[in-house]
């Protein structure tokens, strides 16, 4: 048996027609042509003809030009063919920073039920990588989060090395088990991203249930103005909704104490080299990163160009929220803490 598959020849649908007019059982031509059972039985279906209500022979010169034809005819129209109105309404959304997978749910969200006007992201990314050419192409891969030329794989980069200090009774380990469920909201997770010559940074915070994300300018990369940038975001939002805040061995968060005192909140550490403990925070600097390239220099960011930032993130449909946004998902969660709180269960 041939170990690679071949269209079956000119010569081959010959020798089926003569076999099966000598009586030949379709298993026996299988084995004359070395070719699998079920090969032959499809061949003899997709090409055999009706006279009325009877099934003629088959013949090897009508399935040669049938199988001809069928193979070099037109395809169907691909569904995000560039002159669709579907293809612009992607390449729209593709502009205003929403990737492809959030593009594909907040399709089937908006259309429930219509294929025409739903798509995967996968037919995105093939559509994006194959079909275009030339400016276009260099456009539309250019709005992807990572904009490479070629698709790559997806693959985890070595993590830096960490140092710090804390003491057991800040380690994660003992952070309540309700943050890890991700049921109760108000528990962030932070980290800085530093700029060019690690000289500057932006402290990120992202709330574990929503995935909502503040951003706070930083002066520099001391504990000091750690301590002062994450407390002038962190004012800024419900108490209700401050309990718990979540951070790598970073030596900025040295004056950890003095931002769960003057905040109301309780800070942990994750463990050492264990950003998993950390994965909204991680995977929303990813996205901070399309917009805060690693090298800029950060100490001229504004705060106002950071809240900016922080909205465009905030109103992307995300699909770990069934394609809600995180603006819309903090202020339903904002709510439902303040009635809880308004409204205690009685003793």
């Amino acid at each position: 048996m041939a170990k690679t598959y071949k269209h079956l020849s000119s010569e081959d649908r010959v020798c089926i027609m003569l076999r099966l007019r000598d009586g030949k059982s379709l298993g026996a031509i299988a084995r004359e042509l070395e070719r699998p059972t079920s090969c032959i039985s499809r061949e003899v279906a997709r090409h055999k003809q009706m006279a009325g209500c009877q099934a003629l022979p088959y013949e090897a010169t009508r399935a040669c030009m049938r199988a001809h034809m069928a193979r070099f005819s037109r395809r169907r129209k691909r569904k995000l063919d560039p002159e669709s109105s579907l293809f612009a309404e992607v390449r729209q959304r593709l502009q205003a920073g929403v990737s492809p997978d959030q593009i594909a749910g907040s399709l089937r969200r908006a259309h429930p039920g219509d294929a025409r006007r739903t798509v995967s992201h996968e037919a995105i990314y093939t559509a994006l990588y194959a079909l275009p050419r030339g400016e276009l192409r260099r456009e539309l891969i250019g709005y992807l989060r990572q904009g490479h030329v070629e698709r790559w794989r997806r693959s985890r980069g070595a993590n830096r090395k960490r140092t710090g200090f804390v003491t057991d009774d800040v380690l994660i380990h003992v952070r309540p088990p309700e943050v890890e469920d991700r049921l109760v909201p108000g528990h962030w997770e932070g980290d800085f991203i530093k700029g060019a010559v690690n000289r500057s940074a932006v402290g990120t915070l992202v709330e574990r249930s929503s995935r909502f994300v503040l951003l706070a300018q930083m002066d520099d990369c001391s504990s000091l103005s750690a301590l002062h940038g994450f407390s002038r975001v962190l004012r800024r939002v419900e108490p209700a909704m401050r309990k718990t805040m979540t951070y790598d061995r970073g030596t900025e968060m040295a004056r950890h104490r003095e931002l769960a005192d003057a905040n109301d909140i309780k800070v942990y550490f994750a463990d050492p080299h264990s950003p998993w403990q950390r994965g909204s925070n991680e995977n929303a600097n990813g996205l901070i990163r399309e917009y805060l390239p690693k090298g800029t220099d950060l100490s001229i960011v504004s705060q106002d160009e950071l809240n900016a930032i922080a909205n465009k993130l905030n109103d992307r449909p995300r699909r770990v929220l069934d394609y809600q946004t995180p603006r819309e998902v903090f202020a339903a969660m904002l709510v439902a803490e303040q009635t809880r709180l308004n409204n205690p269960l009685p003793c």
